[in-house]
C-alpha cells in the first residue's frame, strides 16, 4: 500500500506517486476502455486487500457495461497518480512478451533432444540453484535435474525463448488430443534457480554482431544460424534457468496466469517492479507502437492505453517500467521483439474507500 509523504505524494519502495489530473494522461479520451474492462474484472477475481468494496461495485456494470457508464465509473471512483522516480526521473522503459507456441515431444530423439525441466526437488533448499553451464556439465547439476523432463524441443533457442518469456504452450507431437490433433498443453511458470538473468542480446551488441536497435528474437535466431558452433556460448551467457508446471489448455482463448494469479489479457496485461506499482492496480501507459528496424522509420504511432498490472518478471526493475503482454502467435512474438520504447506511467487509485 503506497504511504503519504506528508506533501501529498505517495511513496512506493522504488517510486514516488505525484497527484495528477484526468487531463494530463496522453490520449485519455481516446481510448477504448471497453476493451480494458475484462483484464480488470480478472484482477477483481482476486483483489488486493481494501479493492473488495470497489470490485463488488464495479460487478454491478456487469460484463459489457457501455462506453460513457464505464469512463464515468473509472473517472468517479478513481484518481490519476503519475509514477516517477525518487531522483524525479519521468521516462523509463517499455519492453514486451508474449506466450510462445512451439512444438515438442514428450520422449527425445535424434531432433528433439533439448528439455525443459519441472523443478528440481531441491530448488528452495539450494540457493542459488546450479547454473545453465551446471546443468549441462557439472555431474550435481545434471543429477538434480535427471527424471524430471516434461518436454523436449528441436532447438535450443527455443528452450531460451520460453524460459525468457515464462510460459508457453508446446504442441506434442507424439501426443493426440480428443480431436484427434497433436495435444497443446500449457508450461506455465514453476520458479528459477536464483541467478542473475543476463541478456543475449546484450551480449551479441557488446559483441559488435549486431546494433543495439537491431536487437530483436529474430536477429538472434539469425546469428545463431550463421554462428551453429557458438550458440552454447550464446546461451550460458544468460545463467539464470526457470523451470515449469504443465497444465491443460482448457480455453485456448485465454492468457497464462500471471503473478497476480489471473489469466493475462492480450495488449491490457503487463508485468511490472511490484515496488513500484502493486499488482492488480490500473495503469495508464504513454508510449509507442514498436516498429520493425529501418534505416527510415516511418513516424512513431502513440501506444496509449489503460492495463492492469497483473505479473512481475526478474528483469522488469524500476519505478517507470513495464512489460507489455502482446499475446501469443506469431505476430505477438514480433510485437514483443520490437517493443523497446520509452515509456511514461500513471496509476490509478481509488479515490474513494
Amino acid at each position: 500500500m503506497p504511504q503519504p509523504d506528508g506533501r501529498g505524494d505517495l511513496l512506493r519502495p522504488k517510486s514516488q506517486w505525484i497527484p495528477a489530473q484526468w487531463s494530463d494522461l496522453p490520449g485519455w479520451d481516446r481510448d477504448q476502455l471497453v476493451d480494458w474492462w475484462p483484464a480488470w474484472l480478472k484482477s477483481c477475481s482476486k483483489p488486493a486487500p481494501g479493492w473488495w468494496g470497489l470490485c463488488q461495485r464495479a460487478r454491478q456494470l456487469g460484463n459489457q457495461p457501455d462506453e460513457i457508464q464505464l469512463r464515468q465509473f473509472v473517472q468517479s471512483h478513481f484518481k490519476p497518480w503519475r509514477v516517477l522516480s525518487y531522483e524525479g526521473q519521468s521516462t523509463g522503459l517499455l519492453t514486451g512478451y508474449f506466450e510462445p507456441l512451439l512444438e515438442g515431444k514428450r520422449q527425445p530423439d535424434a531432433r528433439y533432444r533439448y528439455p525443459l525441466y519441472k523443478a528440481p526437488a531441491d530448488l528452495g533448499i539450494r540457493k542459488p540453484h546450479y547454473t545453465r553451464s551446471e546443468l549441462d556439465n557439472s555431474v550435481d547439476g545434471r543429477a538434480s535435474v535427471a527424471g524430471r523432463e516434461l518436454v523436449y524441443l528441436a532447438d535450443p533457442l527455443d528452450v531460451l525463448l520460453i524460459q525468457v518469456q515464462g510460459s508457453g504452450r508446446v504442441r506434442l507431437l507424439d501426443e493426440t488430443g480428443p480431436n484427434g490433433q497433436p495435444k497443446v498443453i500449457r508450461l506455465a511458470f514453476g520458479g528459477h534457480n536464483d541467478q542473475p538473468y543476463q541478456s543475449v542480446a546484450r551480449w551479441l551488441v557488446d559483441q559488435g554482431a549486431i546494433t543495439l536497435e537491431q536487437a530483436s528474437w529474430q536477429a538472434i535466431r539469425n546469428w545463431a544460424s550463421l554462428n551453429p558452433d557458438r550458440v552454447p556460448e550464446m546461451l550460458r551467457v544468460n545463467p539464470r534457468v526457470v523451470y515449469f508446471k504443465e497444465e491443460a489448455l482448457s480455453d485456448p482463448e485465454s492468457g497464462p496466469n500471471g503473478a497476480q494469479g489471473v489469466p493475462l489479457t492480450p495488449r491490457r496485461s503487463v508485468a511490472v517492479d511490484v515496488d513500484s506499482v502493486p499488482l492488480g492496480t490500473p495503469m495508464w501507459l504513454d508510449s509507442t507502437q514498436p516498429q520493425a528496424w529501418s534505416t527510415s522509420p516511418a513516424p512513431a504511432t502513440p501506444l496509449q492505453r489503460l492495463v492492469m498490472a497483473q505479473d512481475k518478471g526478474g528483469a522488469i526493475n524500476g519505478a517507470v517500467r513495464a512489460d507489455f503482454f502482446w499475446g501469443w502467435g506469431d505476430e505477438a512474438l514480433n510485437q514483443a521483439g520490437r517493443t523497446k520504447q520509452p515509456l511514461s506511467v500513471w496509476v490509478l487509485w481509488p479515490s474513494v474507500p
